[in-house]
């Protein structure tokens, strides 16, 4: 199944310049006028910082408590796969900020002998890489990149031709073929940044070019210019809820957006095609600004406009990270963005449990589904970190202004 790429022309460099500046044009059409309710105050950095480690401390201290995650795959006791791979990525982004954290991953870097997954082409396991880039700059050396430079030499090597139509391999299965290559909106945060990455840790062009071409095909594919939001993957192109409403998933299009900002932080600021990332990025920005409940969640299904839907804190997460990168790097408008970051960071305190450990995170799937206050998992503790660092940096910045 094949879907026009509506918005392709706006999203990769090659096209004409007109085309981007359509896209462009969608920017401050779609942008929402600032909210009339009170701005919520924006927390102190000190205060961002302890809840951010309160989490992180939870978190490293149950990393085998399986039985805090009864729902859990076993799959999540491979540090390496994505579930905890996003927890231990986003624990160098709290190192950056407060070096204790640094001894934990690199001590586990050591333990897995800077091994990515064991799937070749799978982006679920190429996410750990991003952790073993951070750990080779910061103490561990060039060889803590040589195995994975070695399995994305393969992967260049043997690029798959599959297509992205996601043909399950039997009927309620989520597994399809098409995961050799982008086929679902996740990977967007798993693969691309890491590729780009590598490129500049090694300073290897193939890596950045295979994630810009690549990401171009998962964009034309999945992206749905009416709605401007991502399909998780093709499966959800013609599904709708009881109501009548596309199905787009908020963890879903919480891993794009924060994908888009972990690829833009990979990437030179003069690099010719940053503009059409950072284009994409204040698009979905602008109507995800308007989908957050006026408690500061986002809905687990975000066109579902029920101010009585549960509490869903890793699409929260991702959301609250990218409106505080965002805002804090100058792509987003503070007046608009700040008040629904500072929100979303209110509501995410709410769902940490009196032991520190982040509640409300929806289990592993591919759509909208249930979820309670008892319900955690590392990549939601991942996000949260993602959000803190992030929260922690657009207050330290506006503090000293």
């Amino acid at each position: 199944m094949k879907r026009d790429g509506v918005l392709a022309s706006a999203i990769m460099p090659a096209v004409a310049a007109a085309s981007l500046g359509v896209l462009a044009s969608l920017v401050p059409m779609n942008a929402p006028a600032a909210a009339a309710v009170a701005e919520p105050a924006m927390p102190q950095p000190a205060a961002i910082l302890a809840a951010t480690r309160r989490v992180a401390d939870w978190q490293l201290a149950n990393r085998s408590n399986w039985g805090a995650m009864p729902a859990a795959r076993k799959s999540v006791q491979n540090p390496r796969d994505w579930q905890q791979a996003t927890f231990w990525v986003a624990l160098a982004e709290l190192a950056r900020r407060d070096r204790r954290y640094a001894a934990p991953l690199l001590e586990l870097g050591r333990d897995q002998g800077w091994r990515l997954g064991d799937r070749p082409f799978h982006a679920d396991d190429q996410l750990i890489a991003q952790a073993w880039i951070w750990a080779a700059r910061h103490g561990a050396g060039k060889a803590a990149i040589t195995p994975a430079r070695a399995y994305f030499d393969h992967m260049l090597a043997n690029q798959p031709a599959i297509g992205l139509e996601f043909v399950p391999h039997a009927p309620g299965k989520g597994t399809s073929d098409c995961t050799d290559r982008w086929c679902w909106c996740d990977a967007i945060f798993m693969a691309p940044p890491t590729l780009l990455q590598m490129s500049r840790a090694t300073g290897d062009p193939r890596y950045a070019e295979y994630a810009h071409a690549e990401y171009k095909a998962a964009t034309d594919y999945l992206f749905d210019p009416a709605e401007q939001l991502y399909f998780r993957d093709s499966r959800f192109f013609a599904m709708r809820d009881a109501k009548g409403r596309k199905l787009f998933w908020s963890r879903g299009n919480g891993w794009v957006m924060g994908g888009l900002v972990r690829m833009l932080q990979a990437m030179d600021r003069k690099d010719p095609r940053r503009a059409a990332y950072e284009a994409q990025f204040k698009v979905m920005a602008a109507r995800l600004v308007r989908l957050q409940k006026a408690d500061g969640y986002w809905p687990a299904s975000l066109l579902d406009d029920d101010p009585a839907t549960p509490p869903e804190s890793s699409g929260t997460a991702f959301f609250t990270y990218a409106f505080a990168w965002g805002i804090d790097t100058g792509l987003l408008d503070r007046r608009v963005y700040q008040p629904a970051a500072a929100r979303g960071w209110n509501a995410l305190q709410r769902a940490v449990q009196p032991d520190g450990m982040l509640g409300w995170v929806q289990q592993v799937g591919d759509r909208p589904d249930s979820v309670s206050a008892s319900e955690t998992q590392f990549y939601g503790s991942g996000a949260y970190i993602l959000a803190g660092t992030a929260m922690y940096d657009l207050s330290a910045h506006r503090t000293r202004r």
